[in-house]
Formats: structure tokens, sequence, C-alpha cells
């Protein structure tokens, strides 16, 4: 875990010891309101700052003094400044064993629609977020984007939009800054009831000669439901930054909303799988995959 040193982090039983909530308490309110908010070992084991131990006294502070519970939480966590300014580094941060793959954009591509198209299929009634970078890459998905939007509880596409716009069966469109890290991303988000995969990439500068397809990005996916779940909530936090109440809203959502089941995870995984190697093998078999230093 970066810029930290391992003895500040602090395990289950030691939150509990400082807090008096149990570990079994810890883990409900993180799935129903996304908070606290641990980093996770390689292992999957969780650890928590000591100002996410902070805020959890807050909590019990306010709840003494007669608030409910999610209220409690939101004023907690309304005083927490945001860092998280990109999907993809949010992701790495939490899970620095996720291993990115270097892919140039054609691949990225084929990957992306995989997983659009195995939301679609399932008609999920999830969220989905989608970071573009430019308008005009939105615009040559847009048709897509409509599509998904359909099956969708709400859909948010990002990138250097003039302003937000908001369309009855059409995704919102919210602008990002293209020089802050998010507008070197491209990231996709399908976070459903029965259905959850993420893909997040990270476009290696200095490729201003390179062809479009060509293009390299730094990439990483998960079809983990609560690392999904972490995804949706930084993209919420980007989504806020140029509309506030659609951002409140989200997260309201969010809160109450279950990880997705699961069950049949393995036949999940497989079927996305799938159709990720029927596109690339679609590709003409140009698609390579291969770690980011190689």
């Amino acid at each position: 875990m970066e810029g930290r040193a391992d003895n500040a982090w602090l395990t289950p039983r030691e939150v509990t010891r400082r807090t008096g909530l149990s570990p079994a308490t810890l883990r409900i309110w993180e799935q129903r309101y996304g908070f606290p908010r641990p980093e996770r070992l390689p292992s999957g084991h969780r650890r928590y700052a000591g100002e996410e131990v902070e805020r959890l006294l807050e909590v019990q502070r306010e709840r003494d003094e007669g608030r409910s519970l999610p209220a409690a939480i939101e004023r907690a966590l309304s005083t927490a400044p945001s860092t998280e300014e990109s999907v993809f580094a949010g992701l790495r941060r939490r899970r620095p064993d996720l291993v990115p793959y270097l892919l140039a954009k054609r691949t990225l591509l084929a990957l992306s629609h995989a997983i659009e198209d195995e939301s679609c299929a399932r008609a999920d009634h999830g969220l989905l977020f989608g970071a573009f970078q430019e308008e005009r890459f939105y615009r040559q998905a847009e048709h897509r984007w409509r599509g998904l939007a359909r099956t969708a509880d709400a859909a948010v596409a990002l990138a250097d939009f003039p302003e937000v716009r908001e369309e009855g069966g059409a995704p919102t469109e919210v602008p990002i800054d293209r020089s802050a890290p998010a507008g070197r991303e491209w990231s996709l988000i399908c976070d459903g009831p029965a259905y959850s995969a993420c893909l997040s990439a990270w476009e290696r500068p200095g490729q201003d000669s390179v062809g479009d397809p060509e293009r390299l990005f730094e990439t990483i996916w998960t079809v983990e439901p609560e690392l999904v779940r972490e995804a949706s909530a930084i993209a919420i936090g980007l989504t806020a930054q140029s509309a506030p109440r659609l951002g409140a809203a989200l997260a309201e959502d969010l809160a109450d909303r279950p990880l997705s089941s699961l069950e049949d995870r393995v036949g999940q995984v497989t079927a996305l799988t799938s159709r990720m190697v029927a596109y690339m093998a679609g590709d003409g078999g140009s698609s390579q995959l291969r770690a980011p230093h190689s």
C-alpha cells in the first residue's frame, strides 16, 4: 500500500478495539453504504487507515446525537477530502497486485465491447459508467451506449463535453478536464445485481505520432464485485465534480444497492472470457497482451 508505512494500517481486529464495532458490522456498512473504505492486501485481507477510524468514531458521535446511520455516515464523509482523480489510479492504489497489461487501442476496444455485450445480454439494470477521454470518441460509440442505457438503471459518459447533457433513454454526458488524470483514461464499469465488471486503462504519454488504433494503454480489469463497487464510487466522485446533483443521487443509489451476487461466478467469468476471445480473434490475430515493461 503506497505512501504509508505498514504500521500505519490497522487490521479489522484493531479497528474493533478502537471503535467497538465488530468486523462483521464493518463489512455490512462497507457493503451497504460504501463506508468504511479499507485497502486490500494481495491476499484480499482488509486494512484501515487511521483517518478512516476517525471517521468511524465521528459516525458514532453523530449517532449518539440522534442521527440515523445513513445521515451520520453522510456527514462524516462530507468532511473527507476526495483524493481519487481517476478510476485507474484509485484501483491500483487499492489493489497493487492487479497486473496491468499494455494493450493497443484496437485490443482495448475489443475487450470493452465484450464487457458491454455481456452486460446488455443480461439486461442487469445496474449502474454503467464510461470514460472516453474526448467527446469524439464517445460519439463513435454513442449508438452502442444508447442501447446499453436502455437496460441500465443509470448510465454516465465522461469526456471533454462542453456541458452536462441529460436526455431520456441516453447516457448522461458529464464533462471532465482533459488536463486532469481522468482525461487520460479509458474506463468501463458495469455494476449490476447479477453481473459486475470493470476495465480501466491509462494512456501512455508521448504518442502524438502514433496511429490511433495503435495507441498504447496500461490496462487492468476485474469482475470482483467489491472492487467494481470501488470503481463505481470513484466514477461517481468524478461525476459529482461537474454534476453535483447527479453525483449525490448516484451516491445515494449506490449506498442502497447490494453487491453483485457471487452465485455462478465461474460461469460469468467464462461467458465474459469467451466474448473477449471472440472479439480478439476478430481482430485479425494482431492483438497481444504484454506486461507494461516488456
